[in-house]
């Protein structure tokens, strides 16, 4: 383990060096070659001179010594609970005490654990403006097994945030208030999310009241056009500071690229009258710097008040979605260098889908576009369509072990009103198990309905952006015909 280790650093190392030449630095303080020596975020970040105040992931260590517990579950059949460690210090969840826990029953997520020695710890988030949908207005705690991945090749489990959960904590030590500088980065399913407020990680108010502009800072991920917004349809990193989405320094819309990965690293972070939007693929490459600027009006000074959220606004809006991976808190504001380093080594740690769980656009042979969910609305009914391919989450489609066919992570490619008959509609519906939602993918490329024994068909043979899509007997021809693209 040790010589595997070693290996690990000198990755790490070398791709943290690439990054900083990447990122043009011209002289290169005396600290660097400390951070090049590091191996996890928390290091990197202490070394660069931001060090973090929490740190939370329910799939890896984020310090190179950390031997602690990542996060607990509960069991449904007895209350038990159980924490999950890490298969070595330093190294990835040990998912294997989860399952073998949560063998024959349910289980919750009931506690985040932070990792910097803060106890920062995330918990069930209690009422706040909006209520939550448990009794008393607490929200809902996440499926432990919902979000199975893998990270270094071995299995681990995200945190599947579904409207209604929410984790906080709002008596914190060491997170930033008022205006003192900070940064947050969180690792998020680039696939698994809405147009809704709010699927938010970081800075929080203490008493879940949107009282006041300012008063938080948190990382964003969604396709939300309520507030702030950009280019195309999303998703987008934005911040939440409280009375709005910011996508850049106007309210509403700013020239904000969407991002569509299958994993994506959000970062936001803030100082006086100064913070920055950046992220990229959580898989490989660098960071994209997509706002640096002045704060918005009515936003200089912060008055952040230190709590910590997960999953919901600071007000406790719980209509957002999404996974969460990892993520972290800093004291100050770092540097372009540090956070190139940071995204080298979550990129070194091996997140991938695990084995049947790889998406895939799916092409027609006719037209050559993509199977694509109108407008990437996540609204049960809704009949999918031919578009163009461009590889976002709407087009991103996951065979699964029992025959279903998933977009965003929780939604099924299904016969519409689990219709047998020649133009059935076929739409998206929330995953169940139904017959009428589980397909062959056959060898000759048509895909056929497992309850129907109907082709998935491009309705009158038509090639248009826009086609819908429709189920009908098999004929051979080419607009029930479709490949796989990576």
């Amino acid at each position: 383990m040790k010589n595997k280790k070693s290996r690990f650093r000198r990755l790490i190392g070398t791709m943290m060096s690439l990054a900083l030449v990447g990122a043009g630095i011209g002289a290169i303080s005396t600290a660097q070659p400390a951070v090049a020596a590091t191996t996890g975020p928390c290091d990197i970040y202490a070394s660069g001179g931001t060090p973090c105040v929490a740190a939370h992931s329910t799939t890896r260590a984020l310090y190179d010594s950390y031997n602690g517990p990542l996060y607990q579950v509960q069991r449904s059949s007895d209350s038990a609970t159980r924490d999950i460690g890490v298969l070595s210090e330093g190294g990835v969840a040990d998912a294997a005490a989860q399952d073998s826990f949560c063998a024959n029953a349910d289980c919750l997520i009931t506690i985040i654990y932070d990792q910097s020695g803060r106890g920062n710890h995330l918990t069930q988030a209690p009422p706040g403006y909006w209520p939550g949908p448990l009794p008393g207005g607490w929200d809902n705690l996440a499926d432990a097994k919902a979000a199975p991945i893998t990270i270094g090749g071995h299995k681990a489990y995200g945190v599947y945030i579904a409207p209604g959960t929410g984790y906080r904590n709002n008596n914190t030590d060491g997170v930033a208030t008022g205006d003192e500088p900070e940064g947050i980065y969180a690792v998020v399913d680039g696939t698994h999310y809405n147009e809704w407020c709010c699927f938010d990680y970081g800075n929080a108010q203490t008493d879940g009241i949107a009282d006041s502009p300012a008063i938080m800072e948190t990382v964003y991920f969604g396709a939300d056009r309520q507030w702030g917004y950009g280019d195309g349809a999303g998703p987008w990193i934005m911040a939440d500071l409280e009375w709005g989405l910011f996508s850049g320094v106007n309210a509403g819309y700013n020239p904000l690229a969407p991002i569509n990965h299958r994993f994506v690293t959000a970062m936001v972070k803030g100082e006086p009258n100064h913070w920055a939007i950046r992220g990229g693929n959580a898989q490989a490459g660098g960071l994209t710097t997509y706002f640096d600027g002045v704060r918005p009006d009515g936003y200089d000074p912060m008055k952040k008040e230190g709590a910590i959220v997960l999953g919901t606004g600071g007000d406790n809006s719980v209509s957002g979605r999404g996974t969460f991976y990892e993520g972290v808190l800093t004291s100050g504001y770092p540097s372009e260098a540090t956070e190139n380093a940071v995204q080298a080594n979550i990129a070194a740690a091996g997140y991938a889908t695990g084995a049947g769980q790889q998406s895939t656009m799916l092409v027609g042979g006719q037209s050559g576009r993509c199977i694509d969910v109108p407008d990437g609305t996540t609204t049960n009914g809704t009949q999918v369509q031919l578009w163009d391919c461009w590889g976002g989450a709407m087009q991103r489609w996951t065979p699964t072990s029992s025959g279903q066919l998933q977009v965003y992570g929780d939604k099924c490619l299904d016969a519409e009103a689990n219709g047998t008959a020649n133009g059935t509609a076929v739409i998206i519906w929330d995953c169940h198990g139904g017959a009428n939602q589980q397909w062959n993918l056959n060898a000759d490329g048509t895909i056929t309905g497992v309850q129907s024994g109907l082709c998935l068909d491009a309705e009158g043979a038509e090639t248009a952006n826009g086609t819908r899509l429709i189920l009908w007997s098999c004929n051979g021809q080419p607009n029930q015909q479709w490949s796989l693209r990576s």
